[in-house]
């Protein structure tokens, strides 16, 4: 792959770069706005103009363009102070490559224009508390009333449930056939009657991930996505672009803001940079960051062919989150006692942006699978492995024992 843009390339990274240095809202222009609202200004006006999800079909609300120039704007956009829009990326990054590739094309109309303005946000259904990691073992049932399935069950780990409009989800509805084979999926609107958002409170003290429960819910047939049991080849759209918009994370860490604090603290008198302790670890976070880099670019190379996203991704997930998590621990031991301290005050440099980075990894090391569920993945899809022993192979959901 050829790492220095073409021609056409440099014409559209100057015109993006053009645009958002003057479309980047102002202070001014956000003033009175609190965080959601500012997302959605941003990302409306981007909308208006065409410069959001532009990777999208333009009838459903993109424009059009190849993943080099989606990864053109995303690094041009980095340059600028632009509003946070994460709000939207469980939405525009894993529903919506779901409903482009199982939805009807009355829905992808419906849904998928008011994804990429930021209208609607849409959060993920998967996670249940018997069954960690693993998504087959889900217990949240559906049960078929003429042109309903009325769901009961609960879903836990739900980012962003509370101010959501819609959600996937996954649910058993057939539990005397094998875990994978007995799931089917659908949206549901959260705000449909039944459903109760718990939020959950985190080390961080914040409460983005939350328990939902669902009693008596009913949703139309025609919110499925893929026949009845086939949800299983369903979710996979969906991990696998989770794993990929997941991705490397960080939380705002990486080797640079390190290498700025080990110039900027001392070390028996000397800047810590000049420390060959130090030194070496920066090196090796630097060897992990471009390795990271470039096997993204290898998942770039398969999304610009119109393949779906590997399991390559785990990669990313794995290395990534465990390496932002060992470089906020280390920044914060530079930082002395004034690491344990989660008061902006205390380091007008980086605020606290690595207190806030360590107590936030542990449930990005969870989301979207587990590190020993990535390690699983990577050795039995990636490099070939055999599998491990799985008892519940092959028998039906509801002989799979349970532990009580």
């Amino acid at each position: 792959m050829n790492f220095e843009d073409s021609k056409e390339e440099a014409a559209f990274r100057e015109e993006a770069r053009s645009w958002l240095k003057a479309n980047i809202p102002t202070e001014d222009e956000l003033s009175g706005m609190d965080g959601m609202a500012r997302a959605k200004y941003w990302q409306k006006k981007k909308a208006d103009a065409g410069w959001a999800c532009i990777r999208w079909p333009k009838e459903y609300g993109g424009r059009d363009a190849d993943t080099i120039e989606n990864v053109i704007l995303g690094q041009e956009e980095a340059k600028f102070s632009a509003p946070e829009t994460g709000v939207f990326s469980i939405g525009q990054g894993m529903a919506a490559p779901t409903l482009m590739t199982w939805a009807n094309e009355d829905d992808k109309r419906r849904f998928l224009p008011k994804l990429a303005n930021g209208e609607e946000i849409w959060c993920q259904l998967f996670s249940e508390p018997a069954g960690g990691s693993d998504l087959a073992a889900l217990r949240t049932k559906a049960e078929k009333d003429g042109d309903d399935w009325i769901i009961n069950g609960q879903k836990i780990w739900t980012s962003g449930a509370q101010y959501s409009d819609w959600g996937i989800l996954v649910v058993r509805t057939d539990p005397t056939v094998p875990k994978h084979k007995g799931l089917t999926y659908f949206y549901v609107d959260m705000k449909s009657p039944g459903i109760e958002i718990k939020p959950i409170r985190q080390i961080s003290g914040d409460s983005g991930f939350n328990e939902v429960y669902f009693t008596d819910v009913r949703i139309p047939d025609s919110q499925r996505l893929g026949e009845v049991g086939q949800g299983w080849q369903v979710s996979l759209t969906t991990l696998m672009n989770e794993r990929a918009s997941i991705g490397a994370g960080g939380g705002g860490v990486n080797v640079k803001k390190v290498m700025e604090l080990a110039a900027d603290v001392e070390i028996g008198g000397k800047p810590a940079l000049e420390d060959g302790n130090v030194r070496a670890k920066l090196a090796t976070w630097y060897v992990q960051e471009a390795g990271l880099k470039y096997t993204a670019y290898r998942t770039l190379s398969a999304l610009s062919r119109g393949a779906i996203p590997g399991p390559e991704n785990s990669i990313g997930k794995l290395v990534g989150a465990v390496k932002s998590q060992d470089m906020a621990s280390f920044a914060m031991d530079l930082l002395e006692q004034q690491g344990i301290a989660r008061d902006a005050s205390y380091n007008e440099a980086f605020g606290r942006l690595f207190q806030d980075t360590y107590m936030a990894i542990p449930g990005l090391r969870i989301a979207g699978g587990t590190d020993e569920i990535m390690a699983n993945i990577i050795a039995e899809r990636v490099l070939g492995l055999p599998q491990e022993p799985r008892m519940d192979k092959g028998i039906p959901f509801s002989e799979v024992p349970t532990g009580s």
